[in-house]
C-alpha cells in the first residue's frame, strides 16, 4: 500500500505544482532582480509552500470535520477540482491564468511580497495542490508510515520546483516554448486519470457508508 500510494501520491503532486511550468512565471515576476537574489526568492518561496502542505497534511482532516464536510463528499469535489485543472493544462488554459496571476501580483504588490506571492501561493501551493495534499492525507487513513511517506513526497516536490527556479534561466532555454507546451499536456492528460480515480474513490466510499 505504501509503494502504491508513494507513487500515486509523487505523481500527483509534481503533475499538479508543475515545477517546469512555473519557470517562465518565475523569470517574468523576477525580472531585474539579480541571480542571488532569484535564488533567494526562490527557496523562501518553496519552505513557505512546504509548510502550507504539511500543515493541509496534518490538520485538514480536522479542519473538515469541524466544518461538517465527510471525506468521501471532499474527494468527489476535490476529484472534479483536480479534473478542471487537468482540462486547463491539456488545453493550454493554465500556464495563461497562471501568467494572469503573476502579472497581478507585480501590479499590487511591487514585487515586494514576491517569494510568497505569487510564487507560494498560489502558483505552489495553489488550490489544486492544497486539494490533493487533502485528498491524500485522507488515503493515509492516519497511518504514521503512509503519512510520513506523503511529507516525503511533498519534500521531493518543492525540492525540484526549488532547483528547476533555481536555474530557471537554464531550465527555461532547454525545454523552450514548444517544450513546456508539450510537457504540460501529456501531464494534463495522466491529472485528468488521476482525478477520476478521486471521484470514483469518493462514490464508493460514499456508497458504502
Amino acid at each position: 500500500m505504501t509503494v502504491e500510494f508513494l507513487t500515486s501520491a509523487l505523481v500527483t503532486m509534481f503533475v499538479i505544482v508543475e515545477p517546469f511550468a512555473l519557470v517562465p512565471i518565475f523569470l517574468a515576476v523576477t525580472q531585474g532582480f539579480s541571480a542571488a537574489q532569484r535564488r533567494q526568492v526562490a527557496w523562501r518561496a518553496c519552505l513557505i509552500a512546504f509548510l502550507i502542505l504539511s500543515a493541509c497534511a496534518f490538520f485538514g482532516d480536522w479542519l473538515l470535520r469541524k466544518l461538517g464536510i465527510s471525506l468521501p463528499a471532499f474527494r468527489i469535489a476535490g476529484g472534479l477540482l483536480v479534473f478542471w485543472i487537468a482540462f486547463e493544462m491539456v488545453f493550454g488554459l493554465r500556464a495563461g491564468r497562471k501568467s494572469e496571476t503573476a502579472r497581478e501580483a507585480i501590479d499590487k504588490e511591487h514585487i515586494v511580497n514576491v517569494a510568497a506571492f505569487p510564487m507560494a501561493i498560489p502558483l505552489l501551493a495553489g488550490p489544486g495542490a492544497i486539494t490533493a495534499t487533502l485528498l491524500l492525507a485522507g488515503q493515509a487513513s492516519g497511518s504514521p508510515a503512509t503519512m510520513a511517506a506523503l511529507i516525503a513526497v511533498l519534500a521531493v516536490v518543492v525540492l525540484v520546483s526549488w532547483a528547476c527556479l533555481s536555474m530557471a534561466e537554464a531550465v527555461n532555454a532547454l525545454l523552450g516554448t514548444l517544450g513546456n507546451a508539450v510537457v504540460s499536456r501529456l501531464l494534463g492528460i495522466i491529472l485528468a486519470a488521476l482525478a477520476v480515480q478521486f471521484v470514483m474513490d469518493g462514490v464508493r466510499a460514499a456508497l458504502r457508508a
